[in-house]
């Protein structure tokens, strides 16, 4: 055997065998990347005795990028989405004609040779010598599967694709390098399956099934003879010879294929002619990717997923690392989502706001006591066309949606049970004057105060509205000067404690502001945040965090594993006694206040309404003891008022909250809880506080309200105008809008 040199050097002896090993292998580099042969023996001489050993031992085989399946909680399909639209087969399940096709037009001596073809480079560069150019190559199937790996390894980076399908004799080496390792460790069989999976059909289609599915609309295991001719011929040069977008060419390189597996011995001539004459056949099943294809109108939902999964740790430690495990794909995830409850959703929102009107709506479900979202949706579906958007309208900011809604009076719940929480009684009375000005000082948190400096003022919805109140009237009727005297009361900082605990958030991410416009819902927040933070009354105080994933199953090759998902964390925000009347109190309003049109019947409900100032927004955020779901209804810009407009075909002087919200929410409630049981509420006795005798409370209720707004229009529309003046500063308006008047959330 050789000796090394003294020093550990190589012995001249060695020097020489790596030096003309090395030049063999330049030669099939230089037919590889079809450079002319005049220029092979000079490259292979320069550097040929370095680098090679520096190669490193492991080729890399990454997960090949597959679909990603997102299933709604019974387990139907709602939306596939992928960087590659692939499935992964085993070799059993891909025709033999398919198989033999391949190998027969990309490497007819696959099974005779090793990684390197030396008989096909020597012919490469005799054709190349003869022909003074560029005329033929000679990759092995295994060069080329080692090759597409490298691009598989790069993903949509166009940088790193650049790398890996550089013409340069570094990377040639080293996929020749590579080839032999997985010549040794695969086999050809493996090799082959491998090969299949992994390479580019054209059309979106990556892999043998998923182009099968594309072009044939059929497995890969029940391809013909032609079918599977076909798609051979697509490994060269999908583009050039797309059967979609040009059927001569297409047939032209379809029909050498079947000429090629003649010549082989794969198939007879008899049976290539007879093939030649069959048709193309297609029957083509467009690429359907992403959330804009999701069943039940749920792209929004679909969406939401995606962000679940590209922001929660416990997919990975950072975002780029959660982004390969999703564009990897292989994932079947299991959705909290209802189809029930979707399919009533959609059919509700559809039923009263029509995607091209003027405003819009959006609209969450979710249950009590787990956090799961039952239903998402909203009236502008998913997409890049007109009357169509990408915002998720019913969640934050950070999760794909916009700067949020004021919420209106469907703030005032929370105060009352951070009142009630603290000590106040559900009967507990104040003078709530038609007028008056904001109290002053009134206490915040970290021992601070907020003062009324300018003076401001505001008003109920119209000078009817007289007091004393106690709650529960105050909350039907959704009395302004009442929940202001309130929050002046107890101080600020237990109602923001109260919102915090209950998952309510500006959308935007900025801190909730400390004044007590906060009572009147000056504060832009998501449906979904609305929707859990009353789903808490529903559970009787319990707050669960909202989720979207039940479960993960990873596929990668053959192998399954099961993903830990983020699990919704439930606390306790208030009492059982605390929530139980606060549920008192929300009943009264669907009963015989604001909400009347949101009511189900028979089924016992609660809820409240809202409006904003000028009327940019409408909500109704409502709950039985088993559902929970918010519905608001507005301009996502904040520049439309709905005033004299029509929505979904009806015109309206004026929208309210109890007026087009209420219904909707009446609507997708009744048939997502149409066959499910209807537990009741723990009701506690609220009594009446006593009242002048002489005093008619309803007196002047058909009077206007000074404001230029119009009267009720009697005693009994559940109706309120808007009408309260906010101090300038007290809040931020949407979208980056104005401090002061005219921007706030003011009633029911």
């Amino acid at each position: 055997m050789p000796k090394k040199r003294s020093g550990g050097g190589l012995s001249s002896t060695q020097q020489a065998a790596k030096f003309l090993g090395v030049s063999v292998l330049a030669g099939a580099v230089m037919a590889g990347i079809a450079l002319p042969a005049a220029g092979a023996l000079g490259l292979a001489a320069k550097g040929s005795a370095t680098g090679f050993d520096d190669i490193p031992a492991n080729l890399k085989r990454p997960p090949l990028s597959q679909r990603t399946t997102i299933l709604d909680n019974k387990g139907e399909q709602i939306a596939q989405v992928y960087s590659r639209d692939r499935t992964v087969v085993q070799l059993k399940d891909i025709s033999p004609y398919m198989q033999k096709a391949l190998v027969a037009i990309e490497d007819s001596r696959f099974y005779e040779h090793g990684a390197i073809d030396l008989k096909g480079v020597l012919r490469a560069l005799n054709k190349n010598a003869q022909s003074g150019g560029v005329s033929q190559g000679a990759s092995t199937l295994t060069q080329q599967y080692v090759k597409n790996v490298f691009v598989e390894e790069a993903g949509d980076d166009p940088t790193k694709v650049a790398e890996a399908t550089q013409q340069t004799i570094g990377r040639k080496i080293k996929e020749l390098k590579f080839a032999i390792q997985v010549e040794q460790d695969l086999g050809k069989k493996k090799i082959l399956e491998n090969y299949l999976n992994i390479t580019f059909f054209g059309q979106q289609a990556y892999g043998v099934e998923a182009a099968s599915q594309r072009y044939f609309s059929k497995h890969a295991k029940d391809l013909t003879l032609p079918e599977a001719a076909l798609l051979a011929g697509l490994v060269q040069s999908p583009s050039r010879y797309d059967p979609v977008n040009d059927e001569a060419e297409a047939t032209k390189r379809r029909n050498v294929v079947l000429q090629r597996m003649a010549s082989v011995g794969d198939i007879s001539q008899a049976e290539a002619d007879k093939a030649k004459k069959e048709p193309l056949g297609l029957k083509v099943t467009q690429p359907r990717n992403g959330c804009i294809t999701a069943t039940r109108g749920a792209g929004f939902f679909c969406d939401y997923v995606r962000e679940v999964f590209m922001n929660d740790p416990v997919f990975g430690k950072t975002r780029t690392d959660r982004a390969k495990i999703w564009n990897r794909g292989g994932l079947t995830i299991r959705t909290t989502l209802d189809p029930q409850a979707q399919d009533s959703l959609g059919k509700a929102v559809r039923d009263h706001v029509n995607a091209s009107d003027a405003v819009a709506t959006a609209a969450t479900i979710v249950e009590p006591g787990t956090g799961k979202i039952l239903a998402m949706g909203q009236s502008r579906p998913y997409g890049f066309g007109k009357n169509e958007t990408q915002i998720n309208l019913s969640v934050d900011k950070a999760m794909g949606g916009g700067a949020g809604y004021q919420p209106g009076s469907t703030f005032k719940p929370i105060v009352a049970a951070a009142a009630i929480e603290g000590g106040k009684p559900a009967t507990q009375e104040y003078s709530s004057p038609y007028r008056m000005p904001y109290p002053s000082p009134v206490a915040a948190c970290d021992g601070k105060n907020w003062v009324n400096t300018k003076g401001s003022d505001l008003t109920n919805e119209n000078e009817s509205e007289v007091g004393p109140y106690g709650m529960k009237e105050a909350t039907a009727k959704s009395v302004n000067t009442y929940y202001v005297q309130l929050i002046s009361d107890i101080g600020i900082c237990p109602v923001k404690n109260m919102a915090g605990k209950l998952g309510v958030r500006r959308a935007d991410g900025t801190p909730i502001e400390q004044n007590p416009s906060i009572a009147l819902g000056t504060q832009e927040v998501s449906p979904l945040t609305m929707a859990s933070a009353y789903a808490t009354f529903a559970s009787r105080g319990t707050y669960c965090t909202p989720i979207a994933i039940e479960s993960i199953t990873q596929t990668t090759g053959n192998q399954k594993k099961t993903l830990t998902v983020p699990k919704s964390t439930c606390s306790r925000a208030m009492s059982e006694t605390t929530a139980d009347t606060v549920n008192t109190l929300l009943k009264g309003v669907v009963e015989d206040g604001t909400g009347t049109q949101a009511g189900l019947g028979d089924r016992a409900s609660a809820g409240k309404t809202g409006t904003t100032d000028f009327r940019y927004a409408a909500w109704f955020v409502g709950y039985t003891p088993n559902m929970a779901g918010a519905v608001w209804v507005g301009d996502p810009a904040h520049q439309r008022r709905m005033v004299n407009i029509t929505i979904g075909g009806t015109p309206y002087e004026k929208v309210f909250g109890g007026q087009v919200p209420g219904p909707i929410w009446r609507d997708m409630m009744s048939g997502a809880l149409a066959g499910k049981d209807a537990p009741s509420f723990n009701l506690v006795n609220i009594p009446d506080p006593e009242k002048d005798k002489n005093k008619d409370k309803h007196k002047g209720r058909d009077r206007g309200d000074g404001h230029g707004n119009g009267g009720d229009n009697g005693g009994n529309n559940p109706f309120p105008n808007p009408s309260i003046t906010i101090p300038e500063g007290f809040f931020q308006g949407q979208n980056g809008g104005p401090r002061g008047n005219g921007n706030g959330g003011r009633h029911g």
